[in-house]
This record gives C-alpha cells, structure tokens and sequence, in this order.
C-alpha cells in the first residue's frame, strides 16, 4: 500500500517537472531591458528598422550612423556625436537630445514629440516632414529651424511649421 503512495507521488512529481520545464523552455516572456551604448564609438553604424526604445547612448560617437525607420522611443543621446546621422522616418518619441550635436543630421519624416532639445548643436540640418509637437527647443534654434521647415509628416499628418509654431508671413 505504502509503495502505491509513493509511485503516485514520484508520477505526480515528475509530471509537475515536465510541465514547467516546457513552460519555461518554450519561448518565455522575458521584459526587455534598455540597452546601455554610453561612451561607445558606433561610427557609421547601422541600426535601421530596429527596436532600440529606453536605449542609452549617452557621450557616445554616432557619426555618420543610420537610423532610419528605428524605434527610438525614450532614447537618451545626452552629449552624444550625432553628426551626419539619418533619422529619416524615425521614432524619437520622449527622446532626451541634450546637449547632442546634431549637425547636417537627416530629420525627414521623423516623429520627435515630446522629446527634449533645450541645448543642442543644429547646423545644416533636413527636417522636411518631420513632426517636432511639444519638443523643447531654444527660442534661437528653433528660429533656425523654422526658416527651413517644410512639409507634413506621413505617420501624424502635421505640417511641421505649425509642430515648431512657426509665425506665418503675412504679405
């Protein structure tokens, strides 16, 4: 009778095993975590199409790196050596741009809402179709950018003088 007992428990047991082993095997749903690039050298990198929210790239170099059509939503690129890069259709939702050098970098069609630019090198920038809804800019930077904005941005629908509150010309 005893050995019954126990060969049902030793089933039960092994059972149990098996089940969670196969939950924990089988494609388990583990939470993203940002990834930390602060202080790397990602030269003409490319992370197009990727899914980089939360990431960190604080002080690191971006010269030259693509990333068009990327989700870069809640990115930090404090400090960091963005010149020459292409954010062409890219999602910079809540993005933190601080004190970044943005110099001849590719904004077309890009989502920025939200995102935090109070202190940022802009030079020779392309910001066609590119939707800047409540970014903090400098009043002078975005001056600068107001004298070249033009277009409408595909995702949101909004033109992107009225996104940076461009005064309207009256003749």
């Amino acid at each position: 009778m005893m050995t019954l007992n126990y060969r049902k428990f030793w089933l039960r047991f092994a059972v149990l095993l098996t089940l969670m082993a196969i939950l924990i095997l089988s494609n388990p749903i583990l939470p993203v975590r940002a990834v930390d690039y602060a202080r790397a050298n990602f030269v003409e990198k490319d992370f197009s199409g990727q899914d980089l929210r939360d990431a960190l790239f604080d002080h690191a170099n971006l010269r030259g790196s693509n990333f068009s059509h990327a989700n870069l939503q809640g990115v930090r690129f404090f400090s960091a050596n963005l010149e020459g890069a292409n954010f062409e259709g890219a999602d910079l939702r809540g993005a933190d741009l601080e004190s970044a050098r943005l110099t001849r970098v590719n904004f077309t069609n890009a989502l920025l809402e939200g995102a935090f630019a109070t202190n940022v090198l802009i030079k020779g920038v392309i910001i066609d179709g590119a939707d800047f809804t409540d970014v903090l800019l400098r009043p002078d930077v975005e001056k600068q950018l107001c004298a070249i904005a033009q277009g409408t941005n595909p995702v949101t629908g909004r033109n992107t003088k009225d996104t940076l509150f461009c005064p309207s010309v009256v003749k």
